[in-house]
């Protein structure tokens, strides 16, 4: 297995593919990356020598990825939940956040309703 960004890629799938399993690199990101290096795009991942995977690595320190993404997106949202914005108390009310309505659906966002036994009267 390759280790890159402190990720375990995939070494049986296509590069671009494997790439994707970093946290914050999306398939368009993956091609970029893929096309910069000259890989084909049916290279698989075992494939690789090991300074081709030196060479994309180099080549993700370009990129905000894992740790580093997670913690701006977090001071990012708490930073919204500090200023006390629109978005950042809902946030904090655990509701969804992009104008979808609440009335049905958003289960995902608020959790399953709990049966209250003995609550009909």
């Amino acid at each position: 297995m390759a280790r890159i960004a402190g990720v375990n890629i995939p070494t049986n799938k296509r590069v671009e593919i494997s790439l994707t399993y970093i946290h914050g690199i999306g398939l368009t990101t993956a091609k970029e990356i893929c096309t910069k290096l000259g890989f084909t795009p049916n290279r698989r991942v075992q494939d690789l020598t090991d300074s081709e995977v030196i060479q994309i690595r180099e080549s993700i320190e370009e990129y905000s990825v894992e740790g580093d993404l997670r913690r701006t997106v977090a001071m990012n949202i708490k930073r919204l939940m500090d200023l006390k914005t629109y978005r950042g108390l809902r946030h904090r009310m655990k509701l969804p956040v992009r104008g979808q309505r609440t009335s049905t659906n958003a289960r995902t966002r608020k959790g399953k309703a709990i049966a209250i036994a003995g609550k009909k009267k």
